[in-house]
């Protein structure tokens, strides 16, 4: 067997129960051991409440030895509503001013606000999304067309894959989470067509085999390996694209959030370690 060597990130939703300040987070982080810490856009709209700085938050990161891959906000970019869709770029722009003075590269771009209104049309998605990379070229910031499974929109990764090629621009990339793709019924072999570039973050954890697709819910994602998902496969599709990102591990299971927020990142790291393995010639 040989190891991946794949990085390994922390989604604060994991351990975003516990409410702490983002220097403690990364604490947790940096001792359960990973590379990155994935945090939500109001975790850092509190520490710069709190007196801190982008500056300061960059040094933050640093000192624990932790980078910011990408950070998760909430910004209504794709709906048809033009006041709403005004407000949700404003936001949008907000989010990514902030991640650029931090340092960060990414921002998650989920179809907020568009979850329950009738299909969109994915042409007129994608001249959004287009606009909205527009504006992370200004600020070296990509926004991740995030795949949601339970929304009327972008459910699907093939609805996410044509919405950026269609976008047609260079920083279009995706977020795919492992949950994601099994509630919206995509499968997982979509995934072999995702060059590195197109997937530089990818959400890890796992599903019970009961519930079933239909009802499961986001509490309901458990750690890898405890589930039914096929993570092995999966990560040697990764590990055959030449995958070179990284795993974040993202669960809102309220039996974890029981533990110690540390026990908690730590036992789903080791978890995670442990799938990531593939036959080796």
């Amino acid at each position: 067997m040989i190891r991946n060597n794949f990085k390994y990130c922390l989604n604060t939703a994991t351990i975003r129960d516990k409410k702490l300040s983002l220097k403690d987070t990364l604490e947790v982080a940096s001792k359960a051991g990973y590379h990155a810490v994935e945090p939500w856009i109001d975790e850092l709209d509190a520490a710069i409440a709190g007196g801190e700085t982008p500056g300061s938050i960059r040094r933050m990161f640093s000192d624990y030895g932790l980078s910011l891959q990408g950070a998760i906000g909430f910004f209504e970019w794709a709906v048809d509503d033009k006041e709403r869709r005004s407000a949700g770029f404003l936001e949008a722009r907000r989010n990514m001013e902030l991640l650029s003075g931090i340092g960060g590269s990414h921002l998650a771009a989920p179809p907020f606000g568009a979850t329950t209104c009738d299909p969109l049309d994915l042409n007129i998605v994608a001249e959004r999304y287009r606009k909205l990379l527009e504006l992370g070229d200004e600020y070296g910031v990509s926004p991740l067309l995030e795949v949601w499974g339970f929304s009327r929109n972008i459910s699907k990764l093939e609805e996410a894959l044509y919405v950026a090629a269609r976008a047609n621009h260079q920083r279009a990339c995706i977020l795919a989470d492992v949950y994601h793709l099994y509630k919206g019924g995509s499968g997982f072999e979509g995934l072999r067509l995702l060059h590195p570039s197109a997937l530089p973050i990818f959400h890890v954890n796992d599903y019970p085999s009961s519930p079933g697709r239909e009802t499961i819910v986001d509490a309901q994602r458990v750690y890898p390996g405890d589930g039914v998902a096929p993570l092995s496969e999966i990560f040697s599709i990764l590990y055959n694209n030449g995958f070179d990102g990284y795993l974040s591990l993202e669960l809102f299971n309220a039996e974890y959030y029981k533990m110690e927020a540390l026990d908690n990142a730590a036992t789903g790291l080791q978890k995670l370690k442990r799938i990531d393995e593939v036959p080796g010639s």
